[in-house]
């Protein structure tokens, strides 16, 4: 099962995130942290943010 919780930034995501996984005994997978560390890593090769084969 794939339960996804969307919503603006501050409003609690991944802490309903958390709440529902120690609720139903699975695991949660923070998107947003992949998205950050793609980020990192962009800016830390100066890959520009429109240069989407770099990406």
């Amino acid at each position: 099962m794939i339960i996804a919780i969307d919503g603006p930034a501050g409003s609690g995501k991944t802490t309903v995130g958390r709440m529902v996984a120690d609720a139903l005994g699975f695991a949660l997978v923070d998107t947003g942290l992949f998205y950050r560390a793609v980020t990192v890593e962009a800016r830390r090769r100066g890959i520009a943010a429109g240069d989407v084969t770099g990406l």
